[in-house]
């Protein structure tokens, strides 16, 4: 994987997603994790974990039981991630407004991530907003990746021009 030529510069309290390892790692976080889509918080946990991997901000997946998962509806799609395993896809769906195949989890996650095993994470997106201790999130660039942005993380990112060789 190569690095960009200009890397973000990191200050106290700050992350830079060049730090973090490949392959990457779960850890848990007691942040603040919220998910509002069509005006209704259909997520909401300080129980969350995140996977780290180098060049991609932070995904978060939350538990089940602190998401209204009667929001969400199983759709056909799967994926495969090398390090975490087979992705099985949801719709969410409140009142009158869809984002399809928005959300996805890992039932049955490799070794190594069985920590996430059925939580839930969310492109952020597509979703009215999604917040981290308060702060809404930009999405990760490129329409593939469900990274999370704030404030005190620090790229460049995976997903953005010129990012394809990385």
């Amino acid at each position: 994987m190569g690095r960009p030529m200009h890397i973000e510069a990191v200050e106290p309290g700050q992350e830079s997603v060049w730090d973090y390892p490949r392959p990457p790692r779960l850890e848990g976080t007691d942040k603040h994790i919220q998910v509002v889509f069509n005006g209704v918080t259909i997520a909401d946990t300080r129980r969350a974990k995140r996977v780290l991997e180098m060049s991609h901000p932070p995904v978060y997946y939350i538990p089940p039981e602190d998401v209204q998962e009667s929001a969400l509806l199983p759709t056909p799609r799967t994926t495969f991630c090398e390090w975490k395993g087979h992705a099985s896809y949801f719709t969410v769906q409140v009142g009158d407004k869809v984002a399809h195949n928005a959300v996805w989890s890992y039932p049955e996650p490799i070794p190594g991530f069985e920590g996430i095993a059925g939580y839930l994470a969310f492109y952020p997106a597509p979703m009215d907003e999604c917040l981290v201790d308060g702060e809404r999130v930009e999405p990760q660039p490129g329409r593939y990746y469900g990274g999370w942005v704030t404030r005190d993380i620090k790229g460049p990112f995976k997903g953005e021009p010129g990012s394809h060789d990385w």
